[in-house]
């Protein structure tokens, strides 16, 4: 696996060329290198990443060409989105598929952020041959390995993280997610992520040329590493940051990225995962920390996740209150209808322990204790 070839093959499939903005070359190059000599994968991985490193590209030519050929997409304005930037794990799903009830709101789904091109008309966005086909992907993989399902299950038409759109960038936690790539994640983190939301930008611009507008609800804790280019990008974006126990936090982002990444390598990467991951939360809270500190023109509203859990339709509605949002015709009627239908738990349990992956929960306590108290965020039980 290298660069060239892949960057070859995205060319060929599409018949196009121009990869737009170089910056994510740099990111790809880290990437491949770090697959070959850092995640040590199976003959599955071996077979799989190489391909979805090519789709990212693939989409990434055709955002490009689209935008060449019709520049009018480029003066679209992305308005005051509104923006939850984490904690992990912390119920930014649960969060986003209510929001996304809204009529009012303009969710990024999963099936159009890896197929962006063309962008989809009002009538084939939750259904259609390119939904269908994109479903066919989640079922494979939740085929390979049904325990994703019970952990984070997403539907092609659900509203997603705004990683794979960032993925196609090369500075993407996304990428982490499901291959163990140690200096690839140092490397993103040091670097200037504005090329990426730039390209970010690009790609609503695109999906929302189509005629399915509203104002865009996003969602990545990834975005939490990434606040200045994040703010930089959208300087009216609305920022709602969700809290939830750090110690269950850490237990569940480990068995997600044990659970994901194990799909494409058959090594024991709990040690590495238990470090990176736990020192990802306390970085996500001190960037969050140091963001607030220099730039209180752009408040966060913080919600917590216990709220979220004790009655969702409730805390949604306070959010609006605090935004100054308008909600659609029927939207707190619809988000309770969700709320029903999809009860928690509703594709298998999901167990997991900090022990397993060789962290004592005491000690995660401690070192989370000032977030803990500054946010007033409540303990829970250290099992899912």
């Amino acid at each position: 696996m290298n660069s060239e070839e892949l960057l070859a093959q995205a060319s060929a499939a599409t018949g196009l060329d121009d990869f737009g903005d170089p910056a994510f070359r740099e990111g790809l190059d880290h990437y491949v290198a770090a697959l070959d000599g850092e995640a040590q994968l199976n003959d599955l991985g071996g077979v799989a990443l190489g391909p979805a490193v090519v789709a990212a590209l693939t989409n990434r030519l055709k955002v490009v060409d689209w935008a060449t050929r019709h520049p009018e997409v480029l003066d679209e304005r992305i308005e005051a989105p509104v923006v939850v930037i984490g904690m992990f794990r912390a119920g930014t799903t649960f969060l986003s598929n209510l929001l996304d009830r809204d009529p009012a709101n303009r969710a990024l789904l999963a099936w159009e952020s890896g197929d962006s091109v063309p962008p989809p008309a009002p009538d084939e966005r939750r259904s259609g041959p390119r939904v269908d086909a994109a479903q066919g992907g989640v079922d494979m993989l939740e085929m390979l390995n049904p325990e994703i399902s019970k952990i984070h299950h997403e539907g092609a038409a659900d509203a997603t993280e705004c990683i794979a759109v960032m993925g196609q960038a090369f500075q993407s936690i996304s990428w982490e997610a499901i291959a163990n790539v140690p200096s690839y994640g140092a490397w993103w983190r040091a670097a200037d992520d504005a090329p990426a939301y730039a390209y970010h930008r690009m790609v609503l611009q695109v999906l929302q040329s189509g005629g399915v507008r509203g104002r865009w609800t996003l969602k990545s804790p990834h975005h939490a590493l990434a606040l200045d280019a994040l703010v930089d990008t959208y300087p009216d974006a609305r920022l709602v940051l969700l809290h939830r126990d750090p110690v269950v936090l850490t237990g569940s982002v480990c068995s997600l990225i044990s659970t994901m990444s194990s799909t494409f390598s058959d090594a024991d990467h709990r040690d590495y995962i238990a470090a990176h991951w736990t020192d990802t939360l306390a970085e996500s809270v001190a960037r969050i920390d140091d963001f607030r500190a220099r730039r209180p023109e752009h408040p966060i509203l913080d919600v917590h996740y216990a709220d979220l859990a004790r009655d969702p339709v409730a805390t949604v509605g306070s959010l609006y209150a605090s935004l100054g949002l308008e909600p659609g015709a029927g939207a707190f009627d619809a988000m309770a209808a969700s709320v029903a239908d999809r009860p928690r738990g509703a594709f298998g349990t999901h167990a997991y322990d900090v022990a397993q992956f060789g962290l004592d929960e005491g000690e995660l306590r401690e070192r989370f204790a000032g977030y803990s108290e500054r946010y007033g965020v409540e303990p829970e039980a250290v099992t899912g």
